[in-house]
């Protein structure tokens, strides 16, 4: 048995055989045009279109944020830097499949260079190219294969065109050697609640047909498992699929209420949140209004936006991020500043700070939002350090009309400074994803220090608990809106270190809510200390396992 390790996405556990995705066509050959360049252009204006027109329709085919990415892929067909560059090379006597091959090319290699959100989106470049190639070609674009029986799809990456639409019902898993927490295939495989690990050494050495074990949960494929470690893994897939989830809203077995949120990226997504039980928002990120502008939006087009969302949650809250941009998303229009490090440099608050009309633009067309709608609006401010930020943010946001502000903890200082900060904000959201790379100076987006991005480390859990002794001190709500809530076993020991809502994708609400019931609050505090006690994350992940209630 051979085990390979990734970055898992999603709880959910599978067993099956694999299917492996198909070689991408090869490069072009380098040889010169016969037919001449006006010929070769209109080959590649054609191919273009009908490339753009299919992924429109596969993003209509698809919906909620699948729908988006394709959308936002489709767009790329018509960046007018990219024609002139296929032009240019048509020009001097390549073939249409070469021009596209080469001009896409650099367009790719530029966004892999700047690296973290838009380095994510040069595989979204490389699949348009493919698929405009092979259409040039007039041959079929490598997709993913068929097969009458489910099986484990096994892949160097996915495109969003092919992970839309995929099947729940035939590809049980995804494995990727590449890609990253923030990839489209990370992305939407959670969206459709599909176990996926992504960027997985060796996972291209998996032979086709192969028996796999993929537990997203612990981030690990299996090969060539065991017959005992078949059974016990579909002991524990028939013991999920037969337990009857508990409804309602999220309580301990002693009553205590812990709401359980939904995250949200859009507005595609509030049906399902709803379905799942969300007993409102626990983060709304609103960049997906910001990223593919070359200009900050309206305040009425952000109005429009955001009362989609709140329309979903009458007479409940729904917590708001405030533009959060800079390291691995950038705007130019925010900040075109070389920088050394970006995600040590001027993002999130900082940036709103410096460009403040761009933020008070944003918090107004929230306040007037939430005079159009019941949802109650709660806002906060990304990446705050200091109680300086804290005043200066909730000061503006209560000046234009919102009554409710708080701030994100996604650094060390923040969390320091806990006591001091929440004597200023209304509340605190837990950012687990970038407290736990700032604590662990651990990229997280870099795979080769993958194994230090673990909120279970004491250390996280550590900073974590002093700000839910901040809150529990001022009487203030203090959530969780990080990867780290949709782990039904460290949920337990957020709520133990005195965490108060805790916020999720729609398809981890579920579990999260089955395991809670299962603790009352004492046991909930004796699992954070045990944790907190523990010399590493899986030493605290071992100590919380042995006191799980029978």
């Amino acid at each position: 048995m051979t085990t390979l390790s990734g970055i898992g996405v999603g709880r959910g556990l599978a067993v099956g055989p694999v299917l492996r995705m198909p070689d991408p066509l090869p490069e072009p050959p380098t040889t010169q045009s016969t037919l001449g360049p006006d010929a070769e252009k209109e080959r590649v204006m054609h191919a273009l279109a009908a490339t753009a027109d299919d992924i429109r329709a596969r993003a209509a085919k698809a919906g909620g944020m699948a729908g988006e990415v394709l959308e936002a892929q489709a767009l790329m067909m018509d960046d007018p830097m990219l024609k002139t560059d296929v032009d240019a090379r048509i020009d001097t006597g390549a073939t249409a499949e070469r021009a596209v091959h080469e001009a896409f090319g650099v367009f790719r290699d530029m966004l892999a260079g700047i690296g973290g959100y838009l380095g994510e989106r040069a595989a979204d470049l490389d699949d348009v190219s493919r698929r405009a190639i092979a259409r040039i070609a007039g041959v079929p674009a490598p997709g993913v294969p068929e097969s009458d029986v489910p099986f484990v799809l096994v892949a160097r990456d996915l495109a969003p065109a092919d992970t839309a639409l995929l099947d729940p019902e035939l590809v049980l898993a995804i494995v990727t050697s590449e890609g990253g927490k923030t990839s489209h295939t990370a992305i939407l495989a959670g969206e459709k609640g599909l176990p996926a690990i992504v960027g997985v050494a060796g996972a291209l050495d998996l032979a086709e047909g192969t028996t796999v074990i993929v537990d997203a949960g612990a981030g690990t494929v299996e090969a060539d498992p065991s017959a005992e470690a078949l059974a016990t893994a579909e002991q524990k897939i028939a013991d999920r699929a037969a337990r009857v989830h508990t409804t309602g809203p999220g309580a301990l077995a002693d009553g205590t209420a812990i709401p359980l949120l939904a995250n949200l990226g859009s507005a595609e997504g509030v049906d399902s949140a709803v379905a799942a039980g969300a007993e409102g928002v626990g983060l709304f990120r609103t960049e997906f209004l910001f990223l593919d502008s070359s200009s900050a939006p309206s305040v009425e087009t952000q109005k429009s936006a955001y009362s989609a969302v709140l329309a979903g949650f009458p007479g409940k809250k729904v917590v708001v991020r405030a533009l959060d941009a800079g390291a691995d998303k950038p705007l130019a229009f925010l900040n075109d500043a070389e920088e050394e490090n970006p995600a040590l440099g001027l993002r999130g608050i900082r940036s709103l700070r410096a460009s403040e009309q761009i933020l008070r633009d944003q918090l107004t067309a929230l306040a007037q939002a939430e005079a159009e709608n019941e949802a109650e609006v709660w806002v906060m401010a990304p990446m705050v350090a200091t109680v300086d930020e804290t005043r200066y943010f909730t000061g503006l946001a209560r000046e234009l009309g919102l009554t409710t502000a708080g701030v994100m903890v996604e650094v060390p200082a923040a969390a320091l400074l806990a006591d001091r900060i929440l004597a200023v904000a209304d509340f605190a959201s837990i950012g687990t994803n970038d407290l736990t790379q700032y604590t662990m100076a651990a990229d997280r987006m870099l795979g080769s220090v993958a194994s230090f991005q673990d909120p279970w480390h004491p250390a996280v859990l550590k900073l974590v608990g002093e700000i839910g002794s901040a809150g529990t001190t001022s009487d203030k709500p203090v959530g969780v809106c990080g990867e780290a809530a949709a782990d039904p076993k460290l949920a337990v020991v957020l709520v133990g270190l005195g965490v108060t809502t805790l916020s999720m994708s729609a398809p981890a609400i579920a579990d999260v809510r089955d395991e809670l019931a299962r603790w009352t609050l004492a046991g909930a505090r004796d699992a954070a200390q045990a944790a907190l006690a523990a010399e590493d994350a899986a030493g605290a992940r071992a100590a919380v396992e042995g006191l799980t209630p029978a």
